[in-house]
Parts: C-alpha cells; sequence; structure tokens
C-alpha cells in the first residue's frame, strides 16, 4: 500500500508538471502599440521599405502600388489581413479554446479579430501539415507545439497578400513562426516570417497586447461599393515602372536619402549607418509628421 500511495503521488507531480508547462492564453486582448506605432495605426508612407530584407522583386511590385485600387477594384475592398499580417495590424483579439470532451484535452486555441472577421484555428492534437498543393487562405493553417510555457506556432499554406499596407508583396510561399509568451496580463508574441520569393532572409519582429475583460469584440462587416468608377471594366490602377511620383515623398518630408528607404537586409544592420549617403534634402528644423506617435491619438 506504501509502494501504491508513492507511485500515485508521483504520476500525480508528473501530471501536474505537464499541465503547469502549458498556458492559457484565453480571453480578451488590446493591442499595445510602443513598436512601430506609425507602421501599424496609420499605415506606412508609399515606397518605405525600411525594416524588410526585401529583394528587386518586391521593391519592383511595390513601386506599381497606387493607392486609387482599393477604392476601385473591390476586390481589393474587403480583403482581410492574412495571418501574418494581423498580429501587426490595427487588431484586438478574443482567444477561444477547444477542448476534446471524453478526455477534457486541449486540442485547439481559436482566435477572432475583427478586422475583416478573421478566425483563425491553432492545432494542438500533433496533426501534420498538408500536402503543398492544398488549399491556401489568408489564415492559413496553424499548428502549435508547447516548449515550457511558451508556444511555438506554425503556419504555412498562407495566400499571396502583403507585408505591409503600403503593397509590400507577400507570396503564397512564405512560412510564419510565432513564439507566443504570457507574463501575468500581458502576452508578447515574436514572429518569424520566411518569404523566399520576396525576401533575401527571413525578418523577425515583436507584438504584445494586454488582458482586457472588458472589451467587446464587434462582429465585422465589409460592403462592396463602387467608390470610384474604373477607367475601364478590367482596369486595375497601377503605376508602370520608374512613373510613380509617390515614391519619393518620405525622403523629403524626413530629410532622408532616398536609397534608405528602398529596404534590403544590409540597411537593417547597425553597421549601415557609416554608409548612409548624404540626403537629398535637409532634414526638418523639427518633427512635422509623426512626432511622438504610440497610439491613437497621437499619430497624424
Amino acid at each position: 500500500m506504501r509502494y501504491l500511495c508513492c507511485w500515485l503521488l508521483t504520476a500525480s507531480a508528473l501530471v501536474t508538471g505537464v499541465a503547469s508547462a502549458q498556458v492559457d492564453f484565453t480571453g480578451e486582448w488590446s493591442p499595445l502599440y510602443h513598436e512601430d506605432a506609425a507602421d501599424r495605426i496609420p499605415g506606412p508612407e508609399i515606397g518605405d521599405y525600411t525594416a524588410l530584407p526585401l529583394n528587386d522583386a518586391a521593391r519592383a511590385r511595390g513601386d506599381t502600388f497606387q493607392a486609387d485600387r482599393l477604392s476601385m477594384v473591390m476586390q481589393y475592398q474587403c480583403r482581410p489581413h492574412s495571418a501574418d499580417y494581423a498580429l501587426r495590424g490595427m487588431g484586438n483579439m478574443r482567444v477561444n479554446k477547444e477542448m476534446e470532451p471524453l478526455h477534457e484535452k486541449l486540442t485547439a486555441f481559436k482566435t477572432y479579430m475583427p478586422a475583416w472577421g478573421s478566425e483563425r484555428t491553432i492545432w494542438l492534437d500533433g496533426r501534420p501539415h498538408p500536402p503543398e498543393y492544398a488549399e491556401h487562405t489568408f489564415q492559413g493553417f496553424s499548428t502549435g507545439v508547447w516548449d515550457g510555457n511558451q508556444l511555438t506556432i506554425t503556419t504555412t499554406h498562407l495566400k499571396a497578400n502583403y507585408h505591409r499596407r503600403n503593397e509590400v508583396p507577400s507570396s503564397d510561399k512564405r512560412t510564419l513562426v510565432e513564439h507566443w509568451a504570457r507574463h501575468g496580463d500581458f502576452l508578447t508574441v515574436i514572429t518569424w516570417v520566411d518569404d523566399p520569393v520576396y525576401f533575401t532572409e527571413p525578418v523577425v519582429r515583436s507584438q504584445s497586447w494586454y488582458l482586457d475583460p472588458s472589451q467587446q469584440v464587434p462582429q465585422a462587416y465589409c460592403e462592396y461599393v463602387t467608390e470610384l468608377p474604373p477607367v475601364t471594366a478590367d482596369s486595375i490602377p497601377h503605376y508602370l515602372p520608374g512613373t510613380n511620383p509617390n515614391l519619393t515623398e518620405m525622403a523629403g518630408w524626413y530629410g532622408l536619402p532616398h536609397e534608405v528607404l528602398r529596404g534590403g537586409a544590409e540597411k537593417m544592420l547597425p553597421e549601415y549607418r557609416k554608409k548612409i549617403p548624404k540626403p537629398e534634402t535637409a532634414p526638418p528644423a523639427m518633427c512635422e509628421r509623426m512626432c511622438n506617435c504610440s497610439d491613437f491619438g497621437t499619430c497624424r
């Protein structure tokens, strides 16, 4: 009997240890914008490719962007954020968990973001990712594994979309890896995005949320309307190579060399500061645009 009690205590400790390694992420989460607020709230300037390891193909695609396409081409109007960009955009988040009823085993986390009603499932039951030819969607196919109290999520089968709202393109070949860590009422997500079509190397960023039980995440509505009539029924507003007049605006506003805005892995390193060329225009005497941008009230 003594040995049986010891065995039961040991088994109980093992079970408790496994359970304690898993963290409950369920709840209502509001985003913090202390990181990259200007990029995430009002959105990036046209031609701003900084902090992205872009290749020439990505720059060529971004340079064609004309904002009128969002008003003229209906397929762009209600296009949702993909799983990788939704974490960067203006997105409150609700997380629920799905339990296997027979053994009360956690099988998945489900997230909801009101930006176009984006719903996502993160499978935790060990199922494999589907073959490459399977359907690609805006939320992709996500599986998670525990590393202590950190959840590592891998997402594949993402539909082509954008890495930034100024139409820096993303391909359907990209992979998203997330590391979720909860510290009390704060959630930090470290993201790793590899896009072999448009990146020369993966990009790593972080985003944070705080627990907000009082928030009411609304249902999403998006209605397609013709805001501006297109030139022809099948036309898509764009600029031909070398004709976009908006690409140098940001350089003038901030007194930066245009080359700096073109992105690339080299320009993401501190050593590049020694190579920055002289700007075409002098910087303003004081900040005039996006000054002290850290939330909705200050970004202007």
